[in-house]
């Protein structure tokens, strides 16, 4: 039986769909994108906590946000949000933390398991949410398996990644009969339309929602046949970090490939395990997520800071210093995004709020200081 379980929040993104709201030092997970009165990090660090107790929750980031983050309220100890030396992706943040906790915790990687989670979903159901954690580690830490969570499609979203289940095998040991975790297939990369809505009627895929659960000793034994370089690596930094000597660690850490976890690890095991989750989920990937977070008008625009919206339809209207220091108008508009900031504006249709990042590209060329 392990002895420890800890949570893993993987805030390091910078959110540049979100700009001109999110910026360098204050990224989308500092932002207040789903609910009014908290960040989406505040959100996501409250929802575990009656499950996993503060002391046990991490923050990975970069660097140059640590200071942010701890200064931001956040109820954990400022000594568990972690910086990462430089941006390796997410399989270089998981081997990151991963070294860190092998080199401060009291106990072996068989004893440790680790939900690894994201700073930008939107959950309804926290209690849901938490049962369907639960249930997913004690199945990491019942099966020498990397277990996840999938999300069951409620339309043919092109924009994410899929997994594909076996629903009719056994249940694996650790799960319920109300919450069963069930073997994976293979995962897929974001489909075309048709094949979306191929994989929506269907009933045996599931959306990838990038949370991830393990014992350490699972994820180093599966890591080493995946990708035995950063296995080694891996172990390099610990080491580094048990002899407290932070600039070699660093140095190990700048030699990791910039691959994601999908790329190094889980698409290259076959021992994986998925738990459909039974909970209402959101990315907030971009600004038409507001839609499906905020409460609209009879119009359906959703409107915040008190702007004035007129002869709209369909409409995020928002408004970061609000009425009193700047007054917004928006006539005569149809599915359209508008986002004020003291500094900055954005207007776009709706259906291309993924490509505020380009946008971002282009002012990043010209040198801009509102980044």
């Amino acid at each position: 039986m392990t002895k420890k379980r800890v949570a893993i929040i993987m805030a390091g993104g910078s959110g540049e769909r979100f700009w001109p709201l999110s910026r360098k030092n204050r990224p989308k997970q500092l932002l207040n994108l789903s609910n009014p009165d908290k960040s989406l990090l505040s959100e996501a660090v409250d929802r575990v906590k009656p499950l996993f107790g503060k002391d046990n929750i991490y923050i990975a980031t970069g660097r140059h946000l640590v200071q942010p983050i701890q200064n931001a309220g956040i109820d954990i100890p400022a000594e568990n949000v972690i910086g990462e030396p430089c941006k390796r992706n997410t399989a270089g943040c998981l081997c990151y933390v991963t070294a860190v906790l092998s080199a401060q915790e009291n106990v072996s990687p068989e004893d440790i398991s680790v939900a690894i989670l994201t700073a930008d979903h939107r959950i309804k159901d926290a209690d849901k949410f938490r049962s369907s954690l639960d249930i997913s580690l004690s199945v990491a830490e019942n099966n020498d398996a990397l277990v996840t969570i999938g999300i069951r499609p409620t339309r043919a979203e092109t924009g994410y990644g899929y997994i594909e289940m076996d629903s009719h095998a056994e249940p694996a040991s650790g799960s319920t009969s109300s919450n069963p975790t069930f073997p994976v297939v293979r995962f897929l990369e974001k489909p075309d339309r048709e094949t979306a809505q191929r994989f929506l009627a269907t009933g045996h895929y599931l959306w990838n929602s990038g949370m991830f659960f393990w014992r350490l000793s699972t994820f180093l034994s599966k890591l080493q046949d995946a990708n035995p370089e950063m296995t080694a690596t891996t172990e390099k930094i610990t080491k580094a970090l048990q002899n407290n000597d932070q600039e070699q660690a660093d140095k190990h850490f700048q030699a990791l490939e910039d691959i994601s976890i999908d790329y190094a690890l889980m698409e290259r095991t076959s021992e994986i395990l998925v738990t459909p989750a039974n909970f209402e989920w959101d990315d907030v990937g971009s600004w038409d997520a507001l839609d499906r977070t905020y409460p609209h008008d009879e119009k359906e625009n959703v409107s915040i800071g008190d702007p004035v919206v007129i002869d709209s339809e369909r409409c995020i209207v928002y408004n970061e210093p609000g009425a009193q220091d700047m007054a917004v108008s928006v006539v005569g508009m149809t599915d359209t995004v508008v986002v004020v900031s003291k500094d900055g504006i954005l207007v776009v249709p709706k259906d291309k709020s993924q490509d505020v990042k380009k946008a971002v590209r282009e002012l990043r060329d010209r040198k801009a200081e509102q980044l």
